[in-house]
């Protein structure tokens, strides 16, 4: 039987990271109709409600149960509202490293919920599965996802050339795509980040602190 991560949530500051649920599905559908989502991403056009549920009924556990990777919905504490989803996948049992992919609904971002939910899982997977490397592959005019890299420590590898397609002009940056161009397929680059336990950067140990509860912190 292929080794597989085991079903279970990841608690932040301000977010929890659970599995799927078909309530889920409205939200994620809506979350996914956004016109940066498309571009960026390869997940299927259009997301509609009835492919989100069987994204949380069906195709995410047998992605886990696969040992291929694992699918977080990211909700809120506050709110317990759907703010993004993070996905594991491509993921090598042997050298125990990993993918990561990250969406952010449109309505949630510049608030620093991707880095906060990326830089969770790293550490639940480094501190409580043993994994030693983390990857992310960002489009190379995917500024957003750059920074997203860059706040949780991740080192830029290299470039692979000609590597993605993107549903959008080619070259366009990250910001409100033109109307009508979000469905034209490019060829991008992609940019090759990757996350090691010693990249990352624990804050200094303070009074009444207990072994084992200190949290990583990201980069500005």
């Amino acid at each position: 039987m292929a080794a597989s991560f085991p079903e279970t949530a990841i608690s932040t500051e301000r977010l929890l990271l659970r599995p799927l649920a078909e309530d889920d599905a409205p939200g994620l559908a809506t979350m996914m109709a956004d016109e940066l989502v498309m571009a960026w991403t390869d997940l299927p056009h259009p997301f509609t409600e009835a492919y989100a549920a069987e994204l949380a009924r069906t195709l995410a556990p047998a992605h886990r149960a696969a040992g291929r990777g694992i699918v977080f919905a990211v909700t809120e504490h506050l709110t317990q509202r759907l703010v993004g989803l993070v996905e594991l996948r491509n993921t090598d049992w042997r050298l125990r490293s990993t993918e990561i992919s990250y969406v952010t609904a449109a309505w949630a971002r510049g608030e620093g919920y991707a880095p906060e939910a990326v830089l969770g899982v790293a550490q639940w997977l480094f501190e409580d599965r043993g994994f030693l490397r983390l990857e992310m592959r960002t489009a190379a005019g995917n500024t957003a996802a750059q920074q997203v890299a860059q706040k949780i420590g991740g080192i830029s590898e290299g470039v692979l050339r000609s590597a993605w397609i993107v549903r959008g002009e080619s070259g366009e940056v990250v910001g409100a795509p033109p109307r009508g161009l979000a469905g034209v397929e490019s060829r991008s680059d992609l940019i090759l980040w990757s996350l090691l336990p010693e990249d990352m950067e624990s804050p200094e140990p303070h009074l009444g602190s207990h072994p084992g509860e200190h949290r990583y912190v990201l980069r500005d």
